[in-house]
């Protein structure tokens, strides 16, 4: 009932920016956090940037500077600009959300998109 849909991965150089794109939708009464993760091969899946329904924002030292997450909650939507990318930065990155169901039990539920590729290389 609850999907999140993510875009905007793709092969940047290094150097170049990219505007990844998460939407939540289904069955959705109110959403807390928002977040990015990314998990590059032989590495555990790390966390990227988070922002709460507020607007408070957390970033992972590695990123902060570079990245900015931004939602519009009207849009149930979540942004992340990545600008300044380096090969490190290579991973697939997942989108996560807590939401409450409008047909549910009052309780939050954690959910992730599928996953958008990032590929930096020259």
């Amino acid at each position: 009932q609850v999907q999140l849909v993510e875009s905007g991965g793709g092969l940047v150089q290094p150097g170049g920016s990219l505007r990844l794109s998460c939407v939540a939708s289904g069955d959705i009464f109110s959403i807390n956090t928002m977040g990015w993760f990314r998990q590059a091969p032989g590495k555990e899946r790390e966390l990227v940037a988070t922002t709460n329904s507020n607007g408070r924002t957390n970033y992972a030292d590695s990123v902060k500077d570079r990245f900015t997450i931004s939602r519009d909650n009207a849009q149930n939507t979540v942004y992340l600009q990545m600008n300044s990318l380096k090969p490190d930065d290579t991973a697939t990155y997942y989108c996560n959300a807590e939401i409450k169901k409008r047909t549910g039990w009052g309780i939050w539920n954690e959910y992730w998109g599928q996953g958008t590729q990032v590929t930096v290389s020259s």
